[in-house]
């Protein structure tokens, strides 16, 4: 069954946007279509973020409830059992820009439906994964990339409330992560090329925001102690940053 954002129940499936609208969105880059499986917690708020962003997206789940209440947030909804491979073939995977399996109870099933996925001929494939021997198995079965919503929410939690600096993070790969920081004190009305961060600390300033942010900053841009910063770099050269 086919539901679409109005609330309204459909059994014939449709296509969320014209074919002409969908190839300028394409062209621009600003817009996905997204193909959402598993509308529990994780695809609930990756379904809200989709949709904040702009992007068009259709929803599945086995259960009618988690998609009627989501409705707000994608463009459609499908009820069904998405380890069936007949029912994943009347959704049309290779229209999406992007797949995401949002599920996490149940692990053969993520397993399954990813493989399916990408036997269908899905462009790219994000599974969820709690373990990297999960991990393993879902790159080894299709996925293109995966995700550990509970380790990355406990690293960020972890390195967010147990420094008196960092604000906020995002972790890039390899061990580095783009930090927003707080400028410290004996910076203050010095130039970024004075301090010579990046040959003393290892990281590169990106950005300086006071109110608003200003990105791609030179040497010659004076930092001040009310603005935060945003740096890229490894989380114990940032340390180091502080303790000197």
């Amino acid at each position: 069954m086919l539901w679409d954002k109005h609330g309204g129940k459909k059994h014939a499936r449709q296509e969320t946007l014209p074919s002409d609208r969908k190839e300028t969105w394409r062209e621009d880059n600003a817009m996905k279509n997204v193909l959402l499986i598993g509308m529990g917690r994780f695809g609930k708020y990756a379904a809200q973020k989709l949709n904040s962003l702009g992007h068009d997206v259709m929803a599945v789940d086995k259960c009618e409830d988690r998609i009627e209440k989501n409705m707000d947030y994608v463009a459609s909804g499908r009820i069904g059992d998405a380890t069936d491979k007949s029912f994943l073939m009347t959704l049309g995977v290779t229209d999406y820009d992007l797949c995401i399996v949002a599920i996490g109870d149940c692990f053969l099933e993520s397993l399954e439906i990813t493989s399916l996925l990408k036997e269908l001929g899905a462009k790219k494939v994000v599974s969820r994964a709690a373990s990297m021997t999960q991990e393993k198995f879902l790159l080894r079965n299709g996925a293109d990339s995966v995700v550990f919503p509970e380790r990355e929410l406990a690293n960020w939690t972890a390195i967010r409330y147990t420094s008196d600096h960092i604000d906020n993070y995002i972790e890039v790969s390899d061990g580095y992560a783009i930090f927003e920081v707080r400028t410290p004190d004996e910076w203050d009305n010095k130039r970024i090329g004075e301090i010579d961060v990046r040959k003393r600390y290892g990281v590169n300033i990106l950005g300086t925001r006071n109110g608003k942010m200003m990105m791609n900053p030179s040497v010659d841009t004076v930092l001040h102690k009310e603005e935060t910063m945003l740096v890229l770099g490894k989380y114990e050269d940032l340390h180091k940053l502080f303790r000197t």
